[in-house]
């Protein structure tokens, strides 16, 4: 028998966070208890059938967690501007938490790990689970091909306010990883300028901001005479809705701990939970 997981999500209004609402609408395996957006919003106070359509659940967007609810795991899409309020949330009520938020600094990453002390975290710039193997792809090739040069290009819609994405900076890691290099020694975020040729090891970055695009990464590995080119392409915003869900579900009355989306995609501790 199903169990059915209540969740609340951070961050209600965002594109993510929308989407993430409009995946769980008529789901029996997870319950949505609370849509959380930040105070002043346009959706504050309103119904989510305002924005989502009848079918929504008779829930109205608040900017606080009601006492009385005691969701399984807060999901949280909102800027990296929100994401203390939303992980000291979770803190506070010991619910699990996973977050997508990107753009977040080295005090933002360390905090996650301090909360992992007291609850189960799983943070992912990219939750497609096809970016996930993904991952898993570009640490054994750059492992395997240590001497060929690594180039990281990426694009995503024309309102993306950091740059280079969440997921393009998780890939590069990954790859510095594989070959036991310091990501930030090797990373070249940008080719600008009269000496932009590249040095040897060094991983590089290219970025696209235009139009609707939803997300798009391609990892090539080049060397005299060949490249090998590792490409995912989203077009659907609702693939990472999907997986933040599946996650959610995963990670639901697990013991503290700092996850991963490897770890879902692998079923560590468990099996892994289908979409």
């Amino acid at each position: 028998m199903t169990t059915t997981t209540p969740i609340a999500v951070h961050g209600a209004a965002g594109r993510m966070g929308q989407a993430i609402l409009r995946t769980m609408i008529g789901r029996g395996d997870v319950a949505l208890v609370a849509a959380l957006v930040r105070s002043g919003s346009d959706l504050e106070g309103q119904p989510l059938a305002a924005t989502l359509g009848s079918r929504a659940p008779a829930i109205v967007c608040t900017s606080s967690l009601p006492a009385d609810l005691t969701p399984a795991v807060l999901i949280d899409f909102s800027v990296a501007a929100a994401f203390d309020h939303a992980l000291g949330l979770a803190l506070e009520r010991r619910i699990a938490f996973v977050s997508g938020t990107t753009g977040l600094s080295a005090k933002q990453q360390a905090a996650l790990d301090g909360a992992a002390a007291s609850i189960a975290v799983l943070w992912s710039a990219n939750f497609s689970l096809g970016v996930a193997l993904l991952s898993r792809l570009v640490a054994e090739a750059a492992r395997s091909l240590p001497d060929w040069d690594c180039e990281i290009a990426e694009a995503h819609h024309s309102r993306k306010q950091d740059a280079p994405s969440g997921t393009a900076l998780a890939l590069g890691r990954e790859a510095a990883s594989a070959r036991d290099r310091d990501f930030d020694a090797v990373a070249r975020l940008s080719h600008v300028g009269v000496n932009a040729a590249r040095t040897p090891g060094s991983i590089g970055f290219a970025v696209t901001r235009a139009g609707d695009i939803v997300g798009e990464h391609t990892v090539t590995f080049a060397t005299l005479g060949e490249r090998i080119e590792l490409v995912h392409r989203a077009t659907d915003r609702d693939i990472f809705a999907r997986g933040a869900i599946v996650a959610a579900r995963w990670i639901a009355g697990r013991p503290h701990g700092r996850y991963a989306l490897a770890d879902v995609l692998a079923g560590r501790n468990g099996p892994a939970i289908g979409a």
